[in-house]
């Protein structure tokens, strides 16, 4: 029996299908019906035992959880919708900004932990976009151009403030 506790998770490969109720299928012979090459990631629950064919891929082991100024960078390994309804395209790149607790997804790897830059009185950050994409207040940006702020705002997509 594998028993997960609390704010852990663990990957099971080859997981059992299963109907729309929860309940295992089977196939004519009488055995398990298996996901093969597929994963499943099982969060805290009563103890379960594996069915034959599956494999503890991951043991069992904590959840991430993510600090105030510090952000996980994830990318999607496969296209899916997120829980909002959207569709996440494989090679997406986004943010999981803390605080908070990562809940891990078969289709998608954690590649790094960003840790905030403070920006301090008379100090500026040069940024420069890697691919185009949609910022967090929904502004296009496009790569090849640079943000630059000076005293009179935002200098657009240009090296300098004119």
């Amino acid at each position: 029996m594998v028993t997960i506790p609390p704010r852990h998770y663990c990957m099971v490969a080859n997981p059992v299908a299963r109907d729309a109720q929860g309940t295992v299928l089977f196939d004519v012979t009488g055995q398990v019906r298996l996901r093969h090459a597929d994963l499943e990631i099982r969060l805290a629950q009563d103890p379960f035992p594996l069915f034959p064919g599956e494999v503890l891929e991951k043991d069992i082991t904590p959840l991430q959880v993510v600090l105030p100024n510090t952000a996980l960078h994830l990318k999607a390994l496969l296209d899916f919708e997120d829980k909002n309804g959207q569709k996440v395209v494989a090679g997406d790149e986004w943010l999981f900004e803390g605080p908070g607790t990562y809940i891990p997804q078969k289709e998608v790897e954690v590649i790094e932990i960003i840790q905030a830059t403070v920006i301090k009185q008379n100090q500026a950050l040069r940024l420069r976009a890697r691919k185009e994409c949609l910022d967090r207040d929904g502004k296009e940006r496009v790569t090849g151009g640079v943000l630059k702020r000076c005293s009179r705002g935002w200098g657009g997509l240009s090296l300098d403030c004119r």
